[in-house]
Protein backbone atom coordinates (compact mmCIF):
# COMPACT_ATOMS: atom_id res chain seq x y z
CA UNK A 1 0.00 0.00 0.00
CA UNK A 2 1.50 3.35 -1.04
CA UNK A 3 1.59 5.87 1.59
CA UNK A 4 3.15 9.56 2.46
CA UNK A 5 5.70 9.68 5.96
CA UNK A 6 7.54 12.73 6.64
CA UNK A 7 11.36 12.69 7.25
CA UNK A 8 13.64 14.92 8.19
CA UNK A 9 17.21 14.81 8.23
CA UNK A 10 18.27 16.96 11.64
CA UNK A 11 20.69 19.51 11.71
CA UNK A 12 23.24 17.28 12.99
CA UNK A 13 23.52 15.45 9.82
CA UNK A 14 23.02 18.18 7.61
CA UNK A 15 26.23 19.45 9.24
CA UNK A 16 28.22 16.16 8.32
CA UNK A 17 27.32 16.00 5.05
CA UNK A 18 25.42 12.88 4.65
CA UNK A 19 22.66 14.14 3.21
CA UNK A 20 23.15 12.43 0.21
CA UNK A 21 23.99 8.90 1.66
CA UNK A 22 20.50 9.39 3.63
CA UNK A 23 18.77 10.15 0.70
CA UNK A 24 20.30 7.58 -1.37
CA UNK A 25 19.03 5.01 1.31
CA UNK A 26 15.60 6.37 0.82
CA UNK A 27 15.45 5.76 -2.61
CA UNK A 28 16.96 2.33 -2.50
CA UNK A 29 14.83 1.37 -0.02
CA UNK A 30 12.06 2.33 -2.85
CA UNK A 31 11.22 5.73 -1.11
CA UNK A 32 10.62 8.45 -3.33
CA UNK A 33 11.15 12.08 -1.98
CA UNK A 34 7.48 13.71 -3.62
CA UNK A 35 8.55 17.23 -1.68
CA UNK A 36 11.70 18.50 0.39
CA UNK A 37 12.88 22.03 2.16
CA UNK A 38 16.40 22.66 3.31
CA UNK A 39 14.57 25.25 6.21
CA UNK A 40 16.21 26.26 9.57
CA UNK A 41 13.37 25.81 11.78
CA UNK A 42 12.29 28.80 14.57
CA UNK A 43 11.73 28.04 17.74
CA UNK A 44 8.09 28.40 17.66
CA UNK A 45 8.25 25.91 14.85
CA UNK A 46 10.23 23.61 16.55
CA UNK A 47 8.07 23.77 19.42
CA UNK A 48 4.93 23.17 17.47
CA UNK A 49 5.78 20.18 15.56
CA UNK A 50 7.33 18.73 18.68
CA UNK A 51 4.10 19.80 21.03
CA UNK A 52 3.45 16.16 22.07
CA UNK A 53 6.58 16.31 23.77
CA UNK A 54 5.89 19.15 25.67
CA UNK A 55 5.84 17.52 28.82
CA UNK A 56 9.44 15.66 28.54
CA UNK A 57 12.21 17.05 30.14
CA UNK A 58 13.79 16.29 26.61
CA UNK A 59 11.72 18.81 25.16
CA UNK A 60 13.70 22.05 25.73
CA UNK A 61 17.08 20.72 24.57
CA UNK A 62 15.39 19.22 21.85
CA UNK A 63 13.62 21.86 20.43
CA UNK A 64 17.19 24.02 20.45
CA UNK A 65 19.02 21.26 18.52
CA UNK A 66 16.47 21.39 16.18
CA UNK A 67 16.65 25.13 15.82
CA UNK A 68 20.59 24.99 15.64
CA UNK A 69 20.65 24.36 11.68
CA UNK A 70 19.29 23.50 8.89
CA UNK A 71 17.42 20.60 8.66
CA UNK A 72 16.28 18.96 5.05
CA UNK A 73 12.30 18.14 5.98
CA UNK A 74 10.54 16.31 3.00
CA UNK A 75 8.17 13.84 2.36
CA UNK A 76 8.05 10.57 1.44
CA UNK A 77 6.34 8.58 -0.48
CA UNK A 78 6.28 4.73 -1.29
CA UNK A 79 4.61 0.84 -0.50
CA UNK A 80 4.50 0.97 3.52
CA UNK A 81 6.87 4.38 3.79
CA UNK A 82 6.20 4.27 7.28
CA UNK A 83 7.43 1.04 8.60
CA UNK A 84 9.78 1.27 6.13
CA UNK A 85 11.37 4.47 6.96
CA UNK A 86 11.50 2.89 10.93
CA UNK A 87 13.24 0.33 9.98
CA UNK A 88 15.86 2.40 7.43
CA UNK A 89 16.45 4.79 10.61
CA UNK A 90 17.07 2.09 13.54
CA UNK A 91 16.59 2.02 17.19
CA UNK A 92 16.40 5.99 18.43
CA UNK A 93 19.50 5.55 20.59
CA UNK A 94 21.97 5.13 17.71
CA UNK A 95 24.37 2.99 19.94
CA UNK A 96 21.48 0.65 20.37
CA UNK A 97 20.06 0.90 16.62
CA UNK A 98 20.98 -2.09 14.23
CA UNK A 99 24.33 -2.02 12.21
CA UNK A 100 23.61 -0.55 8.10
CA UNK A 101 20.67 1.70 9.96
CA UNK A 102 20.91 5.32 9.19
CA UNK A 103 20.99 6.21 13.15
CA UNK A 104 23.90 3.72 13.38
CA UNK A 105 25.99 5.30 10.62
CA UNK A 106 25.39 8.27 11.13
CA UNK A 107 23.96 9.43 14.79
CA UNK A 108 25.86 10.38 17.67
CA UNK A 109 23.67 10.16 20.46
CA UNK A 110 19.90 9.80 21.28
CA UNK A 111 19.60 13.29 21.60
CA UNK A 112 21.75 13.81 17.97
CA UNK A 113 20.54 10.76 16.05
CA UNK A 114 20.71 12.17 12.44
CA UNK A 115 17.01 11.79 11.11
CA UNK A 116 13.28 11.98 12.57
CA UNK A 117 10.25 9.62 10.78
CA UNK A 118 6.88 9.56 11.56
CA UNK A 119 5.81 6.65 13.60
CA UNK A 120 2.26 6.17 12.44
CA UNK A 121 -0.50 7.10 9.61
CA UNK A 122 -2.35 9.73 12.00
CA UNK A 123 1.14 11.66 12.78
CA UNK A 124 2.63 11.24 9.29
CA UNK A 125 -0.75 13.21 8.03
CA UNK A 126 0.21 15.94 10.92
CA UNK A 127 3.44 16.22 10.29
CA UNK A 128 3.33 16.55 6.26
CA UNK A 129 0.61 18.75 6.86
CA UNK A 130 2.62 21.07 9.04
CA UNK A 131 5.39 21.37 6.79
CA UNK A 132 3.81 21.15 3.52
CA UNK A 133 0.52 22.57 1.48
CA UNK A 134 -1.08 19.71 -0.91
CA UNK A 135 0.37 22.26 -3.63
CA UNK A 136 4.45 21.33 -2.79
CA UNK A 137 3.90 17.90 -2.53
CA UNK A 138 4.07 15.75 -6.14
CA UNK A 139 3.08 12.54 -7.21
Amino acid sequence: MSERTLAIIKPDAVKKNVMGDVLNRYEKAGLKPVAMKLMQMSRPTAEGFYAVHKARPFFDSLCTFMCSGPSLVMVLQGDNAIKKNRELMGATDPAKAEPGTIRKAHGTNIEFNAVHGSDSPETAKFEVGYFFSGMEIFG
